[in-house]
């Protein structure tokens, strides 16, 4: 349903309105007002001034199909899929031929997910329409729903092909190449596109993404500096520009662009990180960190904020602030799983073992079970003299990493370390079966174990049978 009232026409109604509300006189509104006043409503989001007006129009215009038509609307966002569908059931038989409502049992079918019959009654709706647009996109949705992304773009399509400046169809057409992974199709839409509408930076700016999902970084810049010409006031250009400007070492225009969009959006936290980045890649220690504290102070929720500073800290050999500032980064995110590796990092180079160990317990806990992490936390037991626990942590490692020789020849040290020579010989066995030229393991982390003399004779007889 389409309005277009004066302001001047619609501001006085909705003032008259809201005053026959608040004073309770009854004032008479003819259809078209009624339904302008809940269209307005509904755009701005409230519902229950629109269900008033709604419930007052049908009161002063009983027969009214459109006023019906937004009480479906109502029911329909309530949830009330079986009264609206009763209610359009009547409607049809009024007015067998309005294409709103089949949309609106189209929507019913959507809210069901039966997303086929939907797709089925737009489709029907399409032979009442006079402009197919808003149909054409309902049903590239529906297509979406059913992951449908071949046939969604079509649909997408048809909107470009009926109004050009149809951006939202656009990016949908994209999201929909970048799914069925066709950047090269992308590229080839998009040209096609600015060959019709070539001063629109949306198109330029989706180009050159595209054009960096092919690694075509040149012809991707060029792309974000036609967006810039077509308007030069899109943020979100200057800012994939001074990425692809990173990505080519280009570092001081990158911060000139980052500058630029700060200018444009006001500061955030975002770009001075960036611009942080930029100065650490010229080697600015000083106006890097500087432009880290700015990230921080302008958000101080800001997490890659925190850690940057602390990875900074650390790669300066300042091991006591770097775990300072990635125990502000924990604060925030707590199950970000690289930011407990950094902190058990830290604490190890600190030699605060206890500290390494949690972080490195913390990690597996959020599911991070890389093969480096169940042999960092291990051997950090080991060093604590906790032989029973680093034993389990080293056999639920290979409940992940199966037929490991690391974690047998580990094992195999513990076991002998815990006086179970039977166990440790097996796991040795099991260990120089995969393989036996990481022997050096125990050698390294079970020196004494590895000079026992039965131990020695167990290696050279397994590599020298015939002796």
């Amino acid at each position: 349903m389409d309005f277009s009232p004066s302001e001047e026409n619609q501001s006085f109604s909705l003032t008259k309105f809201e005053s026959m509300l608040k004073t309770n006189n009854v004032f008479f509104f003819d259809s078209n007002e009624f339904e302008n006043i809940i269209n307005h409503y509904l755009e701005i989001g409230k519902i229950a001034l629109a269900k008033k007006a709604i419930k007052l129009g049908l009161d002063q215009h009983p027969s009214s199909v459109n006023l019906k038509l937004f009480r479906v609307e109502i029911l329909i966002f309530e949830n009330k899929l079986s009264e609206a569908d009763k209610l359009l059931n009547s409607l049809f038989e009024l007015e067998p031929n309005n294409e709103e409502i089949y949309i609106q049992k189209a929507n019913i079918h959507s809210k069901r997910d039966q997303h086929d019959k939907a797709i089925e009654v737009f489709k029907k709706a399409l032979e009442f329409s006079k402009d197919s647009s808003e149909i054409q996109s309902l049903i590239g949705m529906e297509y979406l729903f059913l992951d449908n992304y071949t046939d969604a773009k079509l649909h997408f399509m048809k909107c470009i092909e009926l109004n050009i400046e149809d951006y939202s169809s656009l990016y949908n057409i994209i999201y929909c190449f970048e799914f069925l992974d066709q950047a090269q199709d992308a590229i080839d839409y998009l040209v096609w596109y600015i060959d019709q509408n070539p001063y629109c930076e949306v198109a330029w700016h989706q180009l050159g993404k595209q054009y960096l999902q092919t690694k075509s970084i040149e012809k991707a810049l060029t792309a974000f500096d036609f967006a810039i010409i077509s308007d030069d006031t899109f943020i979100g250009a200057y800012l994939e520009k001074a990425k692809v400007l990173e990505q080519l070492s280009r570092f001081d225009e990158a911060i000139e662009h980052y500058h630029i969009a700060m200018v444009l959006e006001g500061p955030n936290a975002f770009t001075y990180l960036k611009i942080g980045s930029c100065y650490q890649q010229l080697g600015q220690k000083d106006k890097c960190l500087k432009f880290f504290f700015k990230a921080v102070k302008e958000d101080p929720a800001f997490d890659k904020g925190w850690i940057k500073i602390a990875r900074f800290y650390f790669s300066n050999k300042d091991d006591l602030k770097a775990l300072f500032y990635v125990n502000k980064a924990i604060d925030i995110e707590d199950e970000n799983t690289s930011y407990w590796l950094f902190y058990s990092n830290i604490n190890r180079r600190l030699n605060y073992l206890e500290e390494s160990e949690r972080g490195f317990k913390k990690t597996l806990e959020l599911g991070e079970v890389s093969l480096n992490t169940w042999i960092s936390r291990g051997d950090i037991l080991i060093e604590l003299g906790e032989l029973e626990a680093a034993k389990y942590n080293f056999i639920q490692a290979m409940e992940h990493h199966p037929e490991n020789e690391e974690l047998e020849f580990r094992i195999s040290g513990i076991c002998f370390k815990l006086n179970d020579q039977k166990a440790g010989f097996a796991h040795l066995l099991s260990a120089l079966h995969i393989n036996s030229e990481h022997v050096f393991i125990i050698e390294e982390l079970f020196p004494e174990i590895y000079k026992l003399h039965k131990v020695v004779q167990f290696i050279e007889n397994y590599k020298n049978p015939s002796n």
